[in-house]
């Protein structure tokens, strides 16, 4: 028993050591506990006016307005929205719906009210037609409420050809072209035209139309193979001709030109994350409004980016983004602060900037 005792002083330093090593084991597991519970926790809401720091985007749904925008789609067509209201949708869930990618969002649209011009898109079929179709020279024009095609038959001899059908909604989104007279040298031919081998797709595309069908006497198109993006989808009330457009419309739409008239030339954009050239805004809050009287915004996504430079900017006390931008001008363009004007601060701000003078 004395020798257990006085093995005390000499056996007391290690057990404090290993009480240490001890202490230092559970503090680590519980700091590492913690760490994860933080991570787990489900992100919440940025709340109305505040900015949190993210590290992933937000990957809830854009939301979409406008009115009297002019959106041009790739080179050889435009659109011409009255009003909507609905999303924009990332193609890929991974990828935020940027500016610089037509391919990379699709608008969604939950009411409103589109046009089409019928001349532009004869010059749309014109551009995008195969090598190898058999209808060439395309040209639409109004007919009553009915639409007329004009064209070329390339079938052993050129033959000029007349197609009239008209438009109506389909419950799917898509828009169906009802053939109704398919005239050959002005004499109704249907037969002539089996004889030659010359169906309804080819009358209007290629020999594999990408985004048309046929139902009989009828094409079936899927706007969003067919026209070039940014793609716009939503449930389709009705279809008409109205000279010198065909008229779509989404949802439960009122078309109160007068009340239309009355409102600004917009795009805005809330909620989501989306990109443009070289920023990226989470919880989006961008405004694009019309700085012309013009009737239309026309917005040219393939050189928006020269627009918004060609514009105003504006930060919003919630930290939104106001662009006030003006028909876009190729001859015009801002040129970058160098280094040399941020030396030297007796040279004046450049003559586009406004001054507050004190």
């Amino acid at each position: 028993m004395c020798n257990r005792y006085n093995d005390m002083p000499r056996l007391r330093p290690i057990v404090i050591g290993l009480a240490g090593i001890t202490i230092s084991c559970i503090g680590c597991f519980l700091w590492h506990t913690r760490s994860a519970r933080a991570t787990d926790t489900p992100r919440r809401d940025a709340p109305s006016g505040a900015t949190l720091p993210q590290q992933v985007d937000d990957i809830s749904p854009t939301l979409v307005y406008a009115h009297n925008l002019m959106l041009r789609k790739g080179p050889n067509f435009r659109v011409y929205i009255l009003w909507i209201r609905g999303q924009m949708l990332r193609t890929n869930p991974r990828v935020p719906p940027s500016f610089d990618d037509p391919e990379s969002f699709v608008f969604n649209i939950q009411k409103g009210v589109i046009h089409a011009n019928i001349g532009d898109l004869a010059i749309f079929l014109n551009a995008v037609s195969s090598s190898k179709a058999a209808l060439k020279n395309i040209s639409l024009t109004a007919d009553g409420d009915q639409l007329k095609l004009h064209g070329t038959v390339h079938k052993v001899v050129p033959l000029p050809i007349e197609v009239i059908g008209s438009l109506s909604s389909v419950p799917d989104g898509h828009i169906r072209f009802h053939t109704t007279k398919i005239s050959v040298l002005k004499i109704p031919m249907k037969g002539l035209l089996r004889g030659l081998h010359i169906t309804l797709a080819e009358l209007v595309h290629s020999p594999d139309p990408r985004g048309t069908h046929i139902s009989g006497n009828d094409l079936i198109f899927d706007t969003t193979e067919l026209l070039p993006p940014p793609h716009i989808r939503g449930e389709l009330t009705s279809v008409r001709i109205k000279p010198p457009d065909i008229e779509v419309t989404y949802g439960s739409s009122p078309n109160d030109e007068a009340k239309l008239a009355q409102w600004h030339n917009f795009l805005r954009l809330t909620g989501g994350t989306i990109h443009f050239g070289k920023l990226t805004m989470d919880y989006a809050d961008l405004t694009m409004i019309d700085a012309t009287k013009a009737s239309w915004f026309n917005l040219d996504l393939v050189n928006y980016q020269q627009q918004l430079v060609q514009g105003t900017c504006r930060m919003t006390p919630q930290a939104g983004l106001e662009i006030f931008m003006p028909e876009f001008d190729e001859r015009k363009g801002n040129q970058k602060i160098s280094l040399d004007w941020l030396k030297n601060r007796n040279l004046s701000v450049p003559a586009d900037v406004p001054v507050q003078k004190r």
